[in-house]
């Protein structure tokens, strides 16, 4: 029976677990044919810009913390995949 937590574990928590106590029985095993059939995907490179936005939008990033530029690229990236679907 899979252990229930009142919240989530910290990295630090999840770390201290003993393997012998992780439940795997829902993760298929990887075989041969796994592996003969995977692919290589190499991640998108990020590229250092300067790009002027306004005050308004650069702050309601912002407001939410850590990660906005991470957030803010997310956005771009999905409104430049849809303009692609168009083309």
């Amino acid at each position: 029976m899979t252990k229930r937590y009142a919240r989530p574990m910290t990295p630090d928590e999840i770390a201290a677990v003993p393997d012998s106590e992780i439940d795997f029985s829902d993760v298929p095993e990887l075989d041969e044919a796994f592996w003969a059939n995977a692919k290589l995907i190499e991640p998108d490179r990020t590229q250092s810009v300067t790009l002027r936005v306004k005050t308004s939008v650069l702050e309601a990033y912002k407001q939410h913390g850590r990660g906005y530029q991470t957030r803010m690229n997310a956005v771009l990236e999905s409104y430049a995949r849809a303009m692609l679907k168009r083309e």
